[in-house]
């Protein structure tokens, strides 16, 4: 099993450096708060807040996934250069539509730096109105 590193919040990391490696590595959900059943739910996965990522062809954000509990719902996938290549800094960026069932998701996003291994966020609720 890899290691799967998870963000910190940077506002109690002492040092720039190390505030920059966790947020850049780290994948954050965008949504709304309450969905409705069978109807298209857009979630955003996003690379970082405060910090880009660089997209080298040796160090890049590879894939980006969306999983409601162990359920993976959506995945995209990235080759180097796809986000401006030769050391571009930018935040890579999907907005999933989902189709939401049952009466709540737990929302998590996971992402795959080559450099760097996997980053995991911490869980999102959404309520699912019928």
């Amino acid at each position: 099993m890899p290691k799967i590193s998870r963000y910190v919040d940077i506002s109690e990391v002492e040092k720039e450096a190390k505030k920059d490696y966790i947020d850049r590595h780290s994948p954050f959900i965008e949504c709304g708060s309450e969905a409705k059943a069978g109807e298209k739910f857009p979630v955003t996965v996003r690379m970082g807040k405060e910090y880009s990522h660089p997209d080298d062809t040796d160090h890049y954000i590879k894939s980006m996934q969306l999983y409601n509990g162990p359920t993976l719902l959506a995945e995209a996938n990235f080759v180097s250069g796809a986000l401006g290549g030769q050391g571009q800094k930018s935040q890579a960026e999907v907005t999933f539509n989902v189709v939401p069932s049952g009466s709540k998701m737990r929302l998590t996003a996971l992402s795959y730096c080559t450099k760097h291994g996997f980053w995991e966020c911490d869980p999102v609720e959404v309520a699912i109105n019928s």
